[in-house]
């Protein structure tokens, strides 16, 4: 054996441990001693930020008298549009179906106009700065009509079949419209409309559903509850427009239907809403993390409230009318703001 063959042996040892030394240096110089990451690091910074914002939880929502409708109405449709909420048909107290469009916002409440024919359980959303009524009873219709903030209003477009019991949601451009009831059954079905034209179905939940909370944060729409055949339900769903696929996200705390919901601060807030029985109305407003599907207590109505019209508007979230437990409708608004933490 060669001297150079002796040596083979102990350069490879000494190769090992350099190699092992280097590695420890590099750790210590990357995470040791506190040693933070380098400004030069967007993507660690970036990380970092959002593993503490994952951490914090929003802080209740505050509930401020916001003046009262011109007369008690349940299920409006609800779309906010310049500042300014517009409430869309509904159901007034002696349960008839309304064609009213009123104006609601912290500067006051005013009567603006009204849609081409009375409804109430319609859809609504904003898009292009554009408000947006779809569907609705009853009986039930498949017109999509846009109304501007001072109350005109024109059909420009359809759904694929008429729908009332609807929820509703926007998301890049394009109205989501979850679920719905024909008159003779309920839906199963995700329908997409990006502005004008006939809307089409997209995509399929588990089961049918009507009444469901549905709002859009982190490019998703999130599907809260509803009437699942006769019963209430848990369920809480997350749809991708990319994949086209609603998949489980998280379970409420108990069944809930007819209630509303609303985007704030990245968190979607369900809002009142009640069992499957009328007289089973509840105040309470449930925060759920789009991301993480962690469903968390956000505070209270200032009564138990189904069926109310609910948007998000600013840093604020308005809720108008709905039906109380003793059955009377309401014509209350109410503003609810994020509160700060106790401690």
């Amino acid at each position: 054996m060669s001297g150079r063959e002796d040596l083979a042996p102990v350069a490879v040892a000494l190769e090992g441990r350099a190699r092992g030394l280097l590695t420890v240096l590099a750790a210590v110089a990357l995470g040791g001693c506190g040693a933070a990451a380098s400004p030069s690091s967007p993507r660690n910074s970036v990380e970092t930020r959002q593993r503490q914002s994952k951490t914090v939880d929003p802080p209740p929502l505050q509930v401020m008298s916001a003046g009262r409708l011109p007369g008690p109405v349940q299920d409006p449709a609800a779309a906010t549009v310049g500042g300014k909420t517009l409430l869309m048909g509904g159901l007034d107290s002696a349960d008839t179906s309304v064609s009213d469009i009123v104006s609601a916002g912290p500067a006051g409440v005013r009567p603006v106009g009204r849609l081409p024919f009375a409804v109430h359980d319609a859809g609504a959303a904003t898009i292009a700065g554009r408000a947006y009524l779809l569907g609705g009873g009853e009986p039930s219709h498949d017109e999509i009509t846009a109304v501007d903030r001072s109350g005109r209003t024109s059909v420009v477009g359809h759904l694929p079949e008429k729908a009332s019991d609807v929820g509703t949601g926007a998301l890049g451009g394009t109205i989501y419209v979850v679920g719905g009831y024909t008159g003779t059954r309920s839906l199963d079905t995700i329908v997409a409309w990006r502005g004008s034209g006939r809307a089409r179905a997209v995509a399929h939940l588990a089961h049918p559903v009507r009444y469901a909370a549905v709002a859009a944060d982190a490019g998703r729409l999130v599907i809260a509850g509803g009437t699942s055949g006769e019963r209430a339900t848990a369920d809480v769903y997350s749809f991708d427009p990319a994949s086209k696929v609603a998949a489980v996200l998280a379970t409420l705390p108990r069944p809930l239907t007819h209630a509303g919901a609303a985007t704030l601060g990245g968190y979607v807030y369900v809002i009142g809403g009640r069992g499957a029985e009328q007289g089973t109305q509840r105040s309470q407003i449930y925060a759920i993390d789009p991301r993480s599907g962690r469903v968390l207590r956000a505070g209270r109505l200032p009564e138990a409230l189904s069926d109310a019209g609910v948007s998000a508007t600013g840093d604020s979230i308005l809720v108008a009318g709905g039906r109380e437990a003793g059955g009377d409708v309401s014509d209350r608004i109410y503003l609810l703001r994020p509160g700060s933490h106790s401690r």
